[in-house]
């Protein structure tokens, strides 16, 4: 069901001007830092500089209190807030991984005001359903854009060959290394920080996510500006902006990966339970953390 803007009321309006004030500032901002010679990723924040906080002062990467202090500054922050600090620190060092869920789509809308020149790879395992291939080009389309594919370096045939043919039904687990994990620890060997679109509630394994952090995996900061959104909230942004979504949301997909590995799920069921039904399994691996 679509949620009007009426109904969403003041706090959703006040977030709207804050995103355009902030799209504006950021945009200011870059023009006067350019137009001084000085490196866009010099690291300060600009919603902040009356305040001379450690933010300005910092390197290029935070250190671990500077991330633990970070983490603390943008706890209750707009992701717009987030994400223009992240682009004015990093620079063309800064890139968002989409899975193109709605979450991924809400975070596009704001980068694409905000920080258009940001890189934006999705994960291409090559097993989407076309709903999703579909929304992809709707995307780039609507913002104006282009995706950066991200793949494994086995075909499906050479994958099959390797391992035996359906992966997936047999180990799921191995299946998402050789064709998730493995391309994105070689994608983000060069990248200072990626931005994600996961949220607390969606899994146990995100409950202790914060708004910044250190990804010792991939070793890199990693910025999920939505953590502490809800369902609802994601929606109403959706719907507020009239943003583009996967058809299979109406379809009984709340949660859209493979299409091996998704199934439709009842009403009021949890929105995971259709990924990798059959196996003790809800995380992909991505956001796994080496030991």
């Amino acid at each position: 069901m679509k949620v009007s803007a009426y109904k969403m009321g003041k706090p959703f309006l006040a977030m709207f001007w804050l995103y355009t004030l902030t799209a504006y500032k950021y945009k200011k901002f870059k023009r006067r830092a350019l137009r001084l010679n000085r490196p866009f990723s010099s690291g300060t924040c600009f919603l902040a500089q009356e305040k001379r906080s450690a933010v300005n002062t910092m390197e290029t990467i935070p250190n671990f209190d500077e991330i633990a202090m970070l983490a603390d500054q943008f706890s209750r922050s707009y992701p717009y807030e987030i994400l223009a600090w992240a682009a004015l620190h990093f620079g063309i060092g800064l890139v968002m991984s989409t899975g193109f869920g709605p979450e991924g789509i809400v975070i596009l809308h704001i980068l694409n005001r905000i920080a258009p020149e940001t890189t934006v790879f999705y994960l291409d395992t090559d097993l989407f359903f076309p709903e999703t291939y579909a929304l992809r080009d709707k995307l780039e389309l609507h913002f104006g854009m282009k995706f950066h594919r991200v793949t494994s370096t086995l075909s499906l045939d050479q994958q099959n060959a390797q391992d035996g043919p359906e992966l997936w039904s047999r180990e799921p687990d191995r299946c998402c290394h050789l064709r998730k994990v493995e391309p994105l620890r070689a994608y983000l060997q060069t990248k200072q920080a990626w931005i994600t679109s996961i949220r607390r509630d969606q899994t146990r394994q995100r409950a202790s996510a914060r708004v910044v952090e250190w990804d010792a995996t991939n070793s890199l900061i990693k910025l999920n500006p939505l953590v502490n959104w809800s369902n609802d909230q994601v929606w109403n942004y959706l719907y507020y902006f009239g943003l583009p979504h996967n058809e299979l949301h109406h379809k009984g997909y709340p949660s859209i990966g493979c299409t091996h590995c998704t199934q439709p799920v009842s009403q009021g069921a949890d929105p995971r339970s259709g990924r990798w039904k059959g196996h003790q399994k809800v995380e992909c691996g991505i956001h796994f953390q080496n030991a």
